[in-house]
């Protein structure tokens, strides 16, 4: 059955989303379909829009933060039912074969698939992907919620599951925004102790509430020297350059600065810094599926979730426009209100 699709679509780079309708085709054997109920709106959706890192082809559905219930599965689905309410993140699918699918490390495949690189994605009522990237949600999770969690959430959640994050550990978060409201929320209900960095001071009564112990001004010099060597893993979650050395200064010995965002600059890094003191800078992308259920079950046992602010599917313009002018608090989430 060659099935209709209704979605937004961006028609050409940087061009307003506009109604779009394609025809699905057959759903292979190794598929599920997904009636899609709520669709999150994340900074990469942006990009591809914008043909940012020049592999988005048009018309393009944007939409990988995609939350609903399983309508149509392929012969060799395994362990998923009809009706089931399930998310799909960035990736769509992958080889299941190279050393790291057959590792656990889905998410590093070199064959991976991405929900919109290629394919339409969430912005729509129905999307597809590979079965096991179709993750089960718990039932206590609001569908409106998790959506961000299979992008941004696993995002941050992957690095302090990968490098050892322990419950004795002090932590620092630099940035309160999309990634780093829920980097909070994590780091705090793992036991550790939470420093936020932040540039702006009207965070810091928020960044409190969300789970950190102490809030320092990233721009204050004498605040940033007190820290010195006394944090075991910072997670950065901006896009900005920083004073890289300074920041590095805060780690203690074998101390690990983690980069979950897409700084385009070169880091400068002093190596004396690292070698003396056993340091080390790394990075992170999304998780493997079986990482994104652990994070769910986290995210259901310490009632976490993203803050969010809500836009029908038929507004998406105004919500990418929100998004833009850098007004939301902190994650968009669309929700379905076109015809299927």
């Amino acid at each position: 059955m060659n099935e209709v699709v209704h979605a937004f679509a961006a028609p050409s780079a940087g061009a307003p989303l506009e109604p779009f309708e394609y025809h699905a085709g057959p759903l292979l054997d190794n598929q599920v379909e997904v009636a899609v109920t709520h669709c999150g709106i994340c900074h990469s959706d942006w990009s591809m829009i914008d043909n940012e890192w020049g592999m988005s082809t048009y018309p393009l559905v944007p939409g990988h933060e995609a939350s609903g219930v399983i309508v149509k599965m392929g012969s060799q689905v395994k362990g998923l039912q009809i009706g089931q309410r399930v998310g799909v993140g960035w990736q769509s699918g992958s080889c299941m074969a190279c050393p790291q699918c057959m590792g656990g490390d889905h998410n590093l495949c070199p064959s991976s698939s991405a929900t919109i690189v290629g394919h339409h994605g969430g912005f729509a009522d129905k999307v597809r992907c590979d079965w096991q990237f179709a993750v089960p949600l718990p039932d206590s999770l609001n569908a409106a919620d998790v959506g961000p969690l299979f992008c941004g959430g696993v995002t941050v959640f992957n690095p302090m599951l990968q490098y050892g994050v322990l419950p004795t550990h002090r932590i620092g978060i630099i940035g309160i925004g999309g990634l780093g409201h829920m980097a909070l929320q994590f780091a705090n209900k793992w036991g550790c102790e939470v420093t936020a960095f932040t540039s702006s001071e009207s965070k810091r009564e928020e960044a409190m509430k969300l789970g950190a112990h102490h809030v320092v001004n990233s721009r204050d010099s004498d605040a940033m020297a007190k820290l010195a060597g006394s944090l075991d893993f910072i997670l950065s979650t901006v896009n900005v350059p920083l004073d890289w050395p300074v920041i590095l200064s805060a780690l203690g010995p074998k101390g690990k600065l983690m980069m979950v965002g897409a700084v385009l600059e070169p880091i400068p890094v002093p190596a004396m810094s690292l070698i003396m003191a056993e340091r080390a800078i790394g990075g992170s992308p999304i998780g493997s599926p079986a990482t994104i259920a652990k994070m769910l079950e986290f995210c259901a046992r310490h009632k976490i979730a993203p803050q969010i602010e809500t836009f029908p599917l038929s507004k998406v313009n105004d919500a990418l426009a929100h998004l833009k002018a850098g007004k939301a608090r902190y994650r968009i989430v669309l929700e379905n209100d076109i015809a299927g």
